[in-house]
């Protein structure tokens, strides 16, 4: 199983780099990890990239799964609705926050 590190930052300024970096994986056969470990800044773009990243995977009948969350990103995930699209389960503590909070 290979792992593909996202790196600390996923800011709007990286969704290009992410997308062509994340490019030679699309159909690296078996199981693919993402190790988003590491990551304190995050973007909508950079996770749209992930989300269809992970859709092409899926559509080609590929695992792609995540080996380590950080903080930071398992947040923005949250915060935008996408932590089902890529694959995060929610804990329990999630589950029981308000809907909406102020992104101010």
């Amino acid at each position: 199983m290979s792992a593909v590190p996202l790196g600390d930052d996923l800011g709007i300024e990286a969704a290009t780099d992410l997308k062509q970096h994340l490019a030679m994986h699309v159909a690296q056969p078996g199981p693919l990890v993402l190790d988003a470990g590491t990551v304190q800044r995050v973007h909508t773009a950079s996770l749209q990239v992930l989300c269809s990243f992970v859709r092409q995977r899926e559509q080609a009948g590929l695992a792609t799964d995540f080996s380590a969350v950080s903080q930071s990103f398992r947040d923005a995930a949250r915060l935008l609705g996408l932590a089902p699209q890529l694959g995060l389960a929610t804990t329990n503590n999630e589950n029981n926050m308000q809907q909406v909070e102020n992104a101010a």
